[in-house]
């Protein structure tokens, strides 16, 4: 078999966040929450950004912990695939 046959595999990356949002058919809304320096003041501030998960099975709910994954457009706003859920939620 030679190189150019072998499919190349791309280190995607992986994000951590929290489900806030179930109500849609295979997409969740998952909101991922990281701390940046501000360029002025030299505080850290919270930044949170929403991303369309795609989530085949419909496993995950509200207030789940979850890895996702970066992958091809599955549609117009979607660019993430769960990868695994680490924490269900309590209730």
């Amino acid at each position: 078999m030679t190189t150019e046959a072998v499919a190349v595999r791309r280190n995607h990356r992986s994000l951590q966040g929290l489900v806030v949002s179930d109500k849609m058919d295979k997409t969740v809304v998952v909101q991922v929450m990281r701390q940046v320096k501000h360029p002025r003041y030299k505080k850290y501030v919270r930044v949170s950004k929403k991303y369309m998960v795609h989530d085949e099975e419909g496993s995950s709910g509200i207030g789940d912990l979850v890895t996702i994954v970066e992958s091809r457009p599955l549609s117009r706003k979607k660019r993430w695939r769960l990868s695994s859920i680490d924490r269900k939620a309590v209730g």
